[in-house]
């Protein structure tokens, strides 16, 4: 696992208050809305915060890839990834 998917796990524990979890229940290929994880609209807002917070980037919650960059924990760091080297 890159250090950049133990991150963005970690973060998504912290920001959403996920006590009961750890790093390794979520896998990088897990569904992180819906089915797999069963993250809300207000999580996706509360996260897309703090990875512009913790990252320094920024997110356009309109734009029409935002969804698939969500879509799980690697489309994430992928995503972050990309945006750090722009």
């Amino acid at each position: 696992m890159s250090d950049l998917h133990t991150e963005i796990k970690q973060l998504i524990i912290e920001a959403l208050g996920l006590e009961d979890m750890v790093a390794e229940d979520i896998a990088a290929d897990l569904t992180l809305f819906g089915e797999g994880l069963g993250l809300d609209s207000v999580d996706a807002l509360e996260l897309g915060l703090a990875i512009q917070k913790r990252f320094g980037i920024k997110i356009d919650a309109e734009a029409k890839d935002t969804r698939t960059h969500f879509a799980n924990v690697a489309s994430l760091a992928a995503f972050v990834s990309a945006q750090q080297t722009a």
